[in-house]
């Protein structure tokens, strides 16, 4: 008899989470070893069952889906990994391709694809199933690209925790002319008009986990 793949299930909303495990448990082939409804718990969980899925939602109370994708990726590569989105755009696609996740899923999409999206992510971890990849590579490649660098990501986390050009300069090593170049660059390639909407963005996308309640007046 095969053993049944393990599964734990994340998403902060009580309906859609019982949703998911009534479907999940319903497999013959899967078991639901936990339910979890922020990214602290969803890590307790994984620490502790050691599932050989994880099916998230992205926006999670205390951070994002793409946290929780992160912190198992770094520690396992064969840990399948689904993103469920009520945002389905190709900057969330991307986010959670870059970040290790093993397929890409909407909610809007029937019950059995997010199923059949966790038994590829179960035997294949490491590549990436998305229904939209295809005309999200092709809009990338005939556009501008919003992936950060590392330094631009640098310069969004220390301008989320609320810090100003000239005092992010010296963190970097960097002249403050540069660093406004670097934010300029942030600016343009998330679509956003000053430090609020960037920031803003950049969570909706998975790019931060938090803000300083500050950082968006600066």
């Amino acid at each position: 008899m095969t053993t049944a793949t393990t599964v734990l299930l994340v998403d902060d909303h009580d309906l859609i989470r019982d949703g998911l495990t009534g479907v999940f448990s319903a497999q013959p082939d899967m078991h639901v070893v936990g339910a979890a409804a922020t990214v602290s718990e969803a890590i307790a969980m994984y620490e502790q069952h050691r599932p050989q899925v994880v099916v998230t939602d992205l926006q999670l109370q205390d951070g994002t889906g793409l946290d929780v994708v992160r912190h198992v990726r770094r520690g396992d590569s064969q840990v399948g990994l689904v993103v469920l989105t009520m945002h389905s755009g190709d900057d969330q696609i991307f986010a959670a391709m870059e970040a290790g996740a093993s397929a890409f899923v909407g909610k809007d999409a029937p019950s059995g694809e997010v199923v059949k999206a966790a038994r590829h992510a179960a035997v294949s971890p490491r590549s990436f199933l998305c229904a939209g990849l295809a005309q999200a590579m092709m809009r990338r490649a005939s556009g501008e690209s919003t992936r950060l660098s590392d330094r631009e990501h640098h310069v969004l986390v220390l301008l989320a925790d609320g810090l100003s050009a000239a005092e992010i300069a010296p963190r970097l090593h960097l002249s403050e002319s540069t660093v406004k170049s670097h934010v300029a660059k942030i600016y343009q390639k998330l679509g956003a008009a000053n430090r609020a909407q960037a920031l803003v963005t950049a969570m909706r996308i998975g790019l931060l986990s938090s803000i300083n309640p500050d950082a968006s007046t600066r």
